[in-house]
């Protein structure tokens, strides 16, 4: 895709302007959902920092790995990642096993960091989505002018589907009014009295997981492995992981409370 801003070798992409919007407003609020509990800014700040940029890393080299028939033979386009290609399961594996081994060092409940981070995370994949528009990628099979038309969508969008003259489904719109959707709910559950430390965690991956699921189905990009769509594998897990992470968490019945955790 061709920048909005080329000035000599500096070449600006939609792609990456609104990655870094969803990064930064995802960071602030789960910085600030972590303050809310009264737990140390400046640790959630370097938490977010190193789990960003090595995230971003893994999901260049999870898109890369699974689709290095072409990579192998055009090495230079591993380090294009305006044009697209990060795989945002990827990151989360990458950002997950940062945060756990910061976690383990500094002997924080990784779990209760995991629920400040969720927050901000769903609203930054909402947002990221749009990144996958302006690329012309992440969207579902040929479709027609008259089944968009009646989805009610905005005409920037209609015309964004129109891709080397055919309709395409918008499945980055479905994922990212999911994710939106997910978020508001998060936002309301976490100032629930009941809420125990890994329901928010347990909420994102069920939630996520099922959607990326069913959503994953309908695209013509997915990440094979054999005849599989790797994306699917992934959600199912996720959502196990989820289901097992709630059970967990009602057992516990663990609290937050200012930073520790109150038994």
């Amino acid at each position: 895709m061709e920048p909005i801003i080329n000035i000599g070798i500096i070449s600006i992409h939609w792609y990456s302007i609104i990655l870094f919007i969803a990064i930064l407003l995802g960071s602030n609020l789960a910085i600030k959902e972590a303050k809310r509990h009264g737990f140390d800014e400046n640790f959630m700040v370097n938490v977010l920092f190193l789990a960003v940029i090595l995230g971003i890393v893994g999901a260049r080299i999870y898109y890369v790995i699974f689709n290095f028939d072409y990579y192998k033979d055009n090495l230079i386009e591993v380090f294009k990642v305006w044009n697209g290609g990060l795989a945002i399961h990827g990151g989360i594996i990458a950002g997950l096993i940062t945060i756990a081994v910061i976690c383990y060092k500094k002997k924080v409940n990784l779990i209760q960091i995991l629920d400040y981070l969720v927050v901000g995370l769903i609203i930054a994949q909402a947002i990221g989505r749009w990144g996958n528009f302006f690329n012309g990628e992440a969207h579902g099979s040929i479709t027609t002018l008259a089944y968009l038309q009646n989805l009610h969508l905005p005409q920037f969008i209609i015309d964004g589907m129109n891709i080397g003259g055919n309709y395409y489904i918008p499945t980055f719109l479905y994922e990212s009014v999911w994710c939106l959707i997910g978020f508001v709910i998060m936002l309301i559950l976490r100032r629930r009295r009941f809420m125990k430390i890994g329901y928010l965690t347990s909420f994102y991956l069920v939630w996520y997981g099922i959607e990326r699921f069913v959503v994953e189905g309908m695209r013509t990009d997915s990440l094979m492995f054999l005849s599989l769509r790797v994306a699917q594998l992934v959600s199912l897990v996720m959502v196990i992981i989820g289901i097992i992470l709630f059970i967990y968490s009602i057992k516990k019945k663990i609290n937050y409370a200012g930073g520790r955790l109150d038994e």
